[in-house]
């Protein structure tokens, strides 16, 4: 009989014993990391992504791959993530469009901005500038407001296409000023730009990073930043309230976001690397050359700055009626 209990004390124990290793999460990241970003290679968000790769994967010891999947005004790669195992080896951008403008635009969507995601940290925004052709009468914003509230809808405006942050911007920008600009949308930036700088186009709001150097060469006249303060990068440009139109703000920015259910131990370890990756001094001066805003902050900060956004944007895209379904 007391052979028999030792032996069951002694299985019992094994067994107790075992259970907090069983209990144990394997230690994060066990693979390499998948970073989804919504658009083509090259761009903006391609670029903010290849750069902050290299340093995650340092710190997480695994790598971060970049992978590509755009299409339909980033719809594409958000339904991946969301539909992503919620381990942390998937996660991706997700910008103004994804968690902002989308959600008013289409009656449906394949994903729920507020239930399908978790929000890691905000990654950078980048501020617009109003700009205008060469040739174009107008030499100030005031000048523009002038021209354009003596011939409503003559004057026109380029964008990167419908529902994106530079139509958006000249939305909230016409309401704000109370003007009918003409809006002429285009595949991308680059093209609207073109048009622009060659005349064919009066005007359009541009984000830096794809429209410095066209900036800098003199092809395009900046007439103000749609900041609150004047930007490094073009020092001698105006704000929006400098010249004559107090209280106009607009940024296309992004964040990181993960599937929704994400481990808290594994999103508050991504957000640590990003964040200290965000502000290493040579990523910030490299974004910021760019014309990019690092945005390092907690996870509930990125939060309370998108919920701040759904609600400024869906007042805008609703009174402007924009749809894309």
């Amino acid at each position: 009989m007391k052979r028999r209990t030792l032996r069951m004390l002694a299985a019992s124990a094994m067994t107790v014993a075992g259970l907090p290793v069983r209990a144990q999460r394997a230690p994060y990241p066990q693979q390499a990391i998948r970073w989804v970003v919504p658009y083509a290679p090259d761009g903006t968000t391609d670029q903010i992504a290849r750069l902050l790769a290299p340093r995650l994967s340092r710190e997480l010891g695994q790598p971060v791959v970049v992978d590509n999947k755009p299409g339909a005004a980033s719809i594409v790669g958000a339904t991946f993530v969301a539909r992503s195992q919620a381990d942390g080896h998937t996660v991706g951008t997700a910008d103004s469009g994804t968690l902002a403008f989308n959600p008013v635009m289409y009656s449906t969507l394949s994903y729920d901005p507020g239930k399908d995601f978790t929000l890691i940290g905000g990654l950078g925004r980048m501020p617009l500038v109003l700009v205008v052709a060469p040739n174009f009468p107008a030499r100030t914003l005031r000048e523009y407001l002038s021209l354009v509230r003596r011939t409503p809808g003559a004057t026109s405006a380029g964008s990167s296409g419908p529902g994106a942050p530079l139509h958006v911007a000249l939305e909230l920008f016409k309401q704000h000023s109370r003007t009918d600009i003409r809006h002429v949308a285009y595949k991308g930036s680059v093209p609207a730009l073109a048009d622009v700088a060659s005349g064919q186009v009066d005007s359009m709001f541009v984000d830096l990073p794809p429209s410095l150097a066209v900036i800098r060469a003199g092809r395009v006249r900046v007439l103000a930043t749609a900041t609150p303060q004047r930007l490094a990068l073009l020092p001698d440009v105006p704000t929006m309230a400098e010249a004559g139109l107090p209280g106009f703000e607009a940024y296309a920015w992004q964040g990181l976001v993960g599937p929704a259910g994400l481990p808290e131990g594994v999103g508050a370890r991504l957000n640590r690397e990003l964040v200290g990756a965000l502000r290493l001094p040579e990523i910030r001066n490299r974004l910021e050359e760019r014309g990019i805003e690092p945005m390092p902050g907690s996870p509930a900060e990125f939060a309370a700055f998108v919920r701040h956004e759904q609600k400024r944007w869906a007042e805008v895209i609703r009174a402007a009626e924009i749809r894309l379904d």
